[in-house]
Order: structure tokens, then sequence, then C-alpha cells
């Protein structure tokens, strides 16, 4: 994923963490915050020390990563996203988390139709 598609900076987490919309399952959390005039999405990973040592930790961000670079065609440009990971993602595959995140971006409506 371009460094472009990422959020890096704290106080933009926190941005979009206190003033955005969130919406769960029981893997995912996403926090979105709408940007009008963005060319592009951006995305910001979260992976708690509670999840795991760094080896599982880093593995579920390569897999969020992976399913973003996916997707990415089909998500609404004008967003900026958080996602934060809950404890059963350490046992999930690369497509299941897929199909986690593709559910959650379905039912607030951030794909294309």
């Amino acid at each position: 994923m371009k460094k472009a598609y990422r959020v890096k900076k704290n106080s933009e987490f926190q941005e979009i963490l206190k003033t955005g919309k969130s919406f769960a399952n029981r893997e995912l959390v996403i926090y979105y915050k709408e940007k009008p005039f963005q060319s592009h999405f951006r995305v910001g990973i979260s992976v708690g020390k509670k999840l795991g040592n760094a080896v599982t930790r880093n593995r579920i961000k390569r897999y969020i990563r992976e399913s973003f670079i996916q997707l990415e065609d089909k998500i609404l440009p004008e967003v900026d996203i958080i996602i934060i990971a809950r404890k059963p993602t350490i046992y999930l595959s690369c497509k299941q988390i897929k199909n986690s995140l593709v559910h959650l971006l379905k039912s607030e409506q951030l794909l294309h139709k």
C-alpha cells in the first residue's frame, strides 16, 4: 500500500476516532470520516499489544493491508478509515479478514455499488 494511502499522524488518528462514525463486527472495528475533495481513501491500522507478540500483530496488519489493496478500486475515495483489530483476528486467514472487512464496508456503504 502506498504511503499516500495511509493515515500516519497521531493527530489525524485522534480526529477520526473522536469525530468519525464507528461500526464493528466480532473481528474488526471501523472508524471513518468523510473528507470531501480527497482524491483517494486513506487507511490507518491499529493492532493492540493484547493480541499477541510482534509477529502476530504484524501478520494481522499485513492481512488488512492486503485486503485494502484488493478492494482499492471499490472503496469510496472521500473517506479516511481507521481499522482496529479485535482478539478473534489472530485466528483468521487473510481471506477471512477480507470477508470481515467487506461486510463492514458494505454495511456502512463505503463501497461503490
